[in-house]
């Protein structure tokens, strides 16, 4: 059961669903807002550019980093963020055909929806009309059992393909059945799972549950559990139908140091080819991200300032003018700022900062 190979377009090249099902690098895009917690185009612009020169394959917008208080209607942020990250994709597509030719692989636009099966339809249908590609369905609606889940997902696949998604329980998930996993797979318009539980028995459980779907090999995984990326990454599941890799990360952290996550990710293919020394060394500096994602999502104070946290990292770089969120309860706890410089200072090969001195002006331009 290996991840899925990425058919090709009459031109030769992939379209966007195929590059999502071989694997690539999805950064969880953040919100840009000024000190008056307005929206902040110029910045929201620039984060979009940074992911895109960092080699990211996709972005996810409008879920969890992006913060889920832009659908509220005092906000109103919703279309906004979503049209112009879109906006930016397709300005960046047009001048690499230009300059490369056609026959790229497109970036894939992944759309954040939540709440019950009317918001979650009607936000998937703003996505469809801007041109995003799939959706990335949160689970966390109060309430609802395994069978009126699925059920929304069938509606919301309606309209856009669906990308599962397994949250953890401190930020508003729950423990869902391995009956559940497998019959998500199932579903026609489910392209991915994004298994993010933070927990290794959940995460086995999840993929064992799809290999016994006869989907199973239409629906690639992606791993979600920002404390453990490298561990999960570099495994393969032995599962009843032979073994299964993680495809790709859509993940919070990387929103930050993503030209150095790009270039992770391709240290992790070399090495899931046959290079052990490659894969010793990995594994070697794996607790090093886990230790990263410690300080930038907050564990200490039970993730309270995790979207803080990555503010603090891009607000250093210049990225960002501050680490204000909708939310003023949502900041940095203290001694978080100290603890992502220490964890920056240790570990260089995480940080990008060089990438983003030499880009940052054209990105804010």
């Amino acid at each position: 059961m290996s991840t899925p190979t990425p058919t090709r377009t009459a031109q030769g090249a992939p379209t966007a669903l195929d590059v999502l099902a071989s694997g690539t690098v999805v950064p969880a895009h953040p919100l840009a807002l000024d000190a008056e917690r307005r929206l902040d185009e110029r910045r929201q612009r620039a984060l979009t550019r940074y992911y895109l020169a960092s080699g990211a394959g996709g972005l996810a917008v409008g879920v969890h980093t992006t913060q889920f208080e832009i659908r509220e209607p005092s906000v109103g942020l919703l279309r906004p963020v979503l049209e112009l990250a879109a906006e930016t994709v397709r300005t960046h597509e047009a001048a690499q055909e230009a300059a490369q030719g056609p026959g790229r692989p497109p970036v894939v636009k992944i759309a954040g929806a939540c709440g019950y099966t009317a918001q979650a339809v009607a936000e998937a249908e703003l996505a469809a009309s801007l041109g995003y590609d799939a959706v990335l369905l949160s689970p966390a609606v109060p309430g609802a059992d395994e069978a009126g889940l699925l059920d929304r997902t069938r509606a919301v696949g309606e309209v856009l393909p669906v990308i599962g998604f397994y949250l953890q329980d401190a930020v508003g998930g729950r423990h869902l059945s391995p009956a559940y996993w497998r019959a998500l797979a199932d579903i026609p318009s489910v392209v991915a799972i994004k298994t993010a539980p933070f927990d290794r028995y959940r995460t086995a459980e999840v993929i064992a549950a799809v290999a016994t779907a006869d989907r199973a090999d239409e629906v690639a995984l992606y791993t979600g559990n920002d404390d453990a990326i490298i561990q999960d990454l570099l495994t393969p599941y032995r599962t009843a139908r032979g073994l299964r890799w993680f495809a790709g990360g859509l993940l919070g952290q990387w929103a930050v140091w993503t030209h150095a996550a790009v270039r992770l990710f391709e240290e992790v293919r070399a090495a899931r080819s046959g290079d052990h020394a490659l894969t010793t060394d990995l594994l070697r500096r794996a607790p090093q991200l886990s230790e990263a994602n410690a300080a930038v999502f907050d564990v200490r104070y039970a993730f309270r300032g995790c979207i803080a946290g990555v503010h603090e990292v891009l607000r250093a770089q210049g990225l960002l003018a501050g680490t204000w969120c909708l939310n003023p309860e949502e900041r940095l706890s203290p001694g978080q700022a100290e603890e992502i410089a220490r964890v920056a200072t240790a570990y260089p090969w995480l940080t990008d900062d060089d990438f983003v001195r030499e880009h940052l002006d054209d990105w804010l331009g």
